[in-house]
């Protein structure tokens, strides 16, 4: 038994809202009506955003979250339970998401997964990334099912890096004052980009080397964006041709960089021909992950 994705939901719009929480919510309602599910029927939400509404701490996220998208609000005797919680693991915590979610659904005490992710500046002023926060506000979500067909994630692949986190981000509550609610410092060292991709080669090449029968030709890759450039460099070193990413016009999506870019090819078809997706997350540790998602075989089909 694997899990596969069921549908997909994103929010990106930012024209009323800055709120992460809004976002996350809007995008799991979206994959909810794509996929013909109930808010009863999701036994489990983990949320991997990170940088949240004027940095919150309590309660968690993933409450509000479940909250917003009317996910386990009854609480009468027969009612079905649902629940939540924040797994943060900077990019790579949608992999680590897809870890938890296999585990829960072998278990078969939950039908369905709902794991969002997305970020946004603490001061809900802005959408676009700059020099100073370099992440765009979005939310983004996969609704995951177990399934007896022969698709869905292989085991997800982890590495940690030596040496300094290479990405760091904190609130400096010693000068930042009553702004702190609104204010986030990231430092990013000069050798990052490089130092990412060394440990997302790693985390790669260990779930390529454990595929019973890998075709370059037909994978794809999905990997997260520190730079626009990041994910056709990663392509390059493994030699995979074809790579899928999402918009990246208002900068990095960070934690929902995968999502949205899986969301984005199934949307315009441009997986078909292709029997396997490679997701490669890499992020502050450093650290990376990498599994092999098995395309169904109604999305893979060649035309």
């Amino acid at each position: 038994m694997g899990v596969r994705i069921k549908s997909t939901g994103t929010s990106r719009d930012t024209s009323d809202t800055f709120s992460v929480v809004e976002h996350s919510a809007r995008a799991a309602k979206q994959a909810m009506e794509r996929a013909g599910v109930r808010p009863e029927q999701v036994g489990v939400l983990i949320n991997t955003g990170i940088f949240r509404d004027s940095n919150t701490v309590e309660p968690a996220v993933s409450a509000l979250i479940q909250k917003a998208a009317g996910i386990g609000l009854d609480y009468t005797k027969d009612d079905p339970r649902s629940f939540s919680f924040d797994l943060m693991n900077g990019a790579v915590g949608v992999l680590n998401g897809v870890q938890v979610a296999q585990s829960v659904l072998a278990t078969g005490s939950a039908d369905h997964v709902l794991l969002v992710s997305g970020d946004t500046h603490p001061s809900l002023t802005r959408g676009a990334a700059d020099d100073e926060f370099p992440y765009a506000t979005s939310g983004a979500a996969l609704l995951l099912e177990s399934t007896g067909e022969p698709e869905g994630f292989g085991r997800v692949h982890t590495v940690q890096g030596a040496g300094t986190p290479a990405v760091e981000s904190y609130v400096d509550v010693a000068t930042m004052g009553t702004a702190g609610r609104g204010l986030m410092t990231v430092h990013r060292e000069a050798d990052a980009e490089d130092r990412l991709l060394e440990v997302a080669g790693r985390a790669a090449r260990a779930a390529l080397d454990e595929a019973v029968a890998f075709d370059a030709a037909t994978t794809v890759l999905i990997a997260s964006t520190p730079s626009p450039e990041f994910p056709a460099r990663l392509a390059a070193e493994l030699g995979i041709a074809e790579v899928r990413t999402p918009d990246l016009s208002q900068g990095d999506p960070h934690t929902a960089a995968l999502s949205l870019a899986y969301d984005a090819a199934a949307q315009d078809d441009s997986l078909r021909g292709f029997t396997q997706v490679l997701f490669v997350a890499a992020g502050a540790g450093p650290s990376a992950a990498a599994v092999l998602y098995r395309l169904p075989a109604l999305v893979g089909a060649s035309a």
